[in-house]
């Protein structure tokens, strides 16, 4: 019987000393995660994820020398297989879809529970996509501000090769809603909701959550609110 515990190796980068030790400090009792080391700018980040080779690299996004949208793009062409979870004290600016852009997988504020950010460093590290129900609708938001021209939609060709389901699961995903909220609004398992999105991701082309949420408003699949409603209905 082995004794050895395989945890997700997690660097944390940060220019503030205490913030840095503060989520290291957060992270460390949770028997799934292994702090691996600690960063202070964002070049630094990426020659420790060179030399330690970490899972997911908690990455704070405005730093100096190296900002973590740089760090973060670096990383995703030289370290695909490394993880990067954004967190930022700022709720919504343009580093949010830079980062996303980069190459993030998720993108969180920095007043994240220590059993949400937990959560979301185990989502990312499987692959999946996370940016809290508060910052997707200003995600879409900041999205649908920009310049038309800046646009690259995906083909026509390829969203009519979606099946109903998988449009209507796309079509929720887009409003804010999380594989457990798309799986009760359709009365179907989050397995199944799993399947959907894979399916769609592939037809689509995207990489991930933040980029089909992109698609869906590029695509005119659903569009943006204005003012305070919005239709996740989420706790932000």
């Amino acid at each position: 019987m082995s004794t050895e515990v395989q945890g997700i190796r997690v660097l944390v980068v940060d220019d503030q000393p205490l913030v840095r030790r503060g989520l290291s400090l957060i992270l460390s009792p949770d028997p799934s995660l292994e702090v691996v080391g600690e960063a202070e700018d964002g070049e630094q980040a990426v020659a420790l994820a060179h030399r330690l080779n970490p899972d997911v690299v908690v990455m704070d996004i405005r730093m100096p020398v190296m900002d973590g949208v740089a760090a973060t793009e670096e990383l995703a062409r030289t370290l695909p297989g490394c993880r990067v979870l954004a967190l930022s004290t700022f709720d919504m600016d343009e580093y949010v879809v830079a980062a996303l852009r980069a190459g993030a997988y998720g993108f969180l504020p920095k007043d994240v529970s220590p059993e949400d950010l937990g959560a979301a460093i185990r989502t990312v590290h499987t692959g999946e996509a996370v940016v809290a129900p508060r910052l997707l609708t200003r995600l879409i938001s900041a999205y649908v501000r920009a310049p038309l021209a800046a646009a690259q939609p995906p083909p026509a060709a390829a969203t009519g090769e979606l099946t109903p389901r998988e449009v209507e699961v796309w079509r929720l995903m887009a409003t804010g809603l999380d594989n457990a909220g798309i799986a009760r609004a359709m009365d179907i398992s989050q397995s199944t909701v799993k399947n959907h999105i894979t399916g769609l991701f592939g037809k689509l082309d995207v990489r991930d959550r933040a980029q089909a949420v992109i698609a869906a408003y590029e695509t005119g699949l659903v569009t943006a609110r204005t003012g305070g409603g919005d239709q996740a209905g989420g706790r932000g």
